[in-house]
């Protein structure tokens, strides 16, 4: 007999800092779930490294978000700060290009915290899984995150 294994992926934090509940995002399309569930951190640290193995499916011209789908099929959307498209990539320097292959824990995104912090804009950054109805969420971890240490999240599909 075969039994057919689920599909389970597990998120390190892809940037040190402080774990914050999605709904507490100061921007409606995050904190209302428009996008998918997922969580977000205030970041402690300008760095943001891949939270699993994946392929770089999209890098915003502007570098302010970037897409990676994992070999399981599970998109992860990683969205620098609130409005810091306005920024038009002032700030931001990528690591990786559409296409690539990642590994967890590898350097994705550098971004410059006092030119976000001196615009105005906020620095929370949403972790977003936009295909989530067909993934169950399993918060890991709170409080304190490490970047690419610390297990946030463990997300199966459904």
């Amino acid at each position: 007999m075969f039994w057919r294994r689920k599909k389970s992926v597990e998120i390190a934090a892809p940037l040190t800092g402080r774990y914050v509940p999605l709904e507490e995002v100061p921007d409606q399309v995050f904190s209302q779930k428009m996008m998918g569930d997922g969580f977000a951190i205030e970041p402690e640290k300008g760095e943001v490294y891949a939270p699993a193995d994946g392929e770089i499916t999209n890098l915003f011209p502007t570098k302010h978000a970037i897409g990676i789908k994992t070999k399981n099929g599970l998109e992860i959307l990683i969205h620098v700060g609130i409005d810091t498209v306005e920024l038009e990539g002032d700030g931001f320097t990528a690591y990786v290009s559409e296409g690539d292959r990642v590994s967890a824990g590898q350097k994705l995104l550098d971004f410059d915290m006092e030119k976000i912090k001196n615009s105005g804009k906020p620095l929370i950054t949403p972790v977003i899984f936009p295909e989530s109805a067909a993934w169950s969420l399993e918060l890991c971890a709170t409080g304190s995150l490490q970047a690419g240490e610390t297990v946030v999240a463990r997300v199966e599909q459904k």
